[in-house]
């Protein structure tokens, strides 16, 4: 019988969006390659050698993306967590990274996560004995936890399911995809600054008032039962955020008149994609997605800020395999 394992693959992983107004680091959706927007995603390709460890050997991508990345497996976001995989299965061959990156990173959009998730969706699929799924979202989540500083699962689940996924519990791991109503879909808008992920986090309140923690708590409900119900008034009564989004607001330029122009527009529901600066704009289909985009970049512009905006469906394809060889 021939031997079937692979020699190499490549695995692609989506941009997501994080926290979804309600879910702060538990609720988080991939977004997809439409209307042009065909950079939004991390490509990785993982080869078996001989040479045992894990070797980062290109990193390629707009230069603005790959600048600052740095080449040390141990050290990128991609890697981090095929190291310490190596490790744990005591791997008596190598692999050979290379990576592409189309997911700029402190944006708001899931970059360390994108990555992360891609090579190790890749890495799985050269092993003799492929990672399980808990298995798959522990390594990725180091790399995750490399760039924030924290670990959160709301963007490496769904970069690697797809949709619209609630993160109940990171160890044991427990993920619940949510439904969503079909027409669904998610005006994205994205400010040219960066966001320290890091210093975002350590600047949040931990301190939490009885009051916000009960409200946001019934629209974290009200949002997830909205979506198994498909009941659009309920998710648009419930998409508030109460807790981080007003901490975060003051750091986005504009924050506020791009929001008031996306809902003026028909918009659902408006708030930040993870640390931001990125803004997400929830609608359906009674909305002009491009109606929607077209105010918000006016807005970001009246307030002296440049962007661009892009339109996906909530219900996108997570992290897959795109190309693959058998070792000959």
């Amino acid at each position: 019988m021939l031997d079937q394992r692979l020699q190499h693959a490549t695995a692609v992983a989506p941009a997501t969006i994080a926290n979804v107004a309600v879910g702060f680091d538990i609720l988080g959706f991939s977004l997809s390659e439409i209307d042009g927007a065909t950079g939004l995603s991390d490509r990785v390709r993982v080869e078996r050698v001989k040479t045992p460890g894990v070797h980062l050997v290109e990193i390629s991508g707009d230069d603005a993306l790959i600048q600052d990345l740095p080449d040390e497996p141990e050290a990128n976001t991609a890697t981090a967590g095929l190291v310490q995989m190596a490790i744990d299965k005591k791997l008596d061959f190598g692999l050979e990274v290379r990576v592409f990156k189309g997911v700029p990173t402190s944006r708001g959009l899931g970059g360390a996560a994108s990555s992360a998730v891609a090579a190790v969706v890749a890495a799985s699929a050269v092993l003799d004995v492929p990672l399980s799924l808990p298995e798959r979202f522990k390594y990725a989540l180091l790399g995750e936890t490399l760039a924030a500083g924290q670990p959160h699962g709301d963007n490496v689940a769904p970069a690697m399911l797809g949709g619209l996924i609630l993160v109940r519990s990171m160890d044991p791991f427990d993920v619940v995809r949510i439904p969503v109503p079909h027409d669904f879909g998610a005006v994205v808008v994205v400010p040219e600054h960066a966001v320290d992920v890091r210093l975002s986090r350590a600047q949040l309140n931990e301190m939490l008032p009885l009051k916000a923690h009960v409200a946001q708590s019934a629209n974290l409900a009200g949002f997830i039962t909205g979506c198994f119900r498909d009941d659009r008034e309920l998710i648009t009564r419930s998409l508030h955020d109460l807790v981080v989004e007003p901490q975060r607001a003051p750091t986005i330029p504009g924050f506020a008149g791009v929001k008031q122009a996306a809902l003026d527009a028909g918009a659902l529901g408006v708030s930040i994609s993870g640390a931001g600066p990125t803004l997400f704009a929830l609608h359906d289909f009674r909305a002009r997605k491009a109606s929607i985009a077209g105010a918000m970049l006016q807005a970001f512009e009246d307030a002296g800020v440049n962007a661009r905006a892009f339109h996906s469906p909530v219900n996108g394809l997570g992290a897959h395999i795109i190309e693959r060889g058998p070792i000959l």
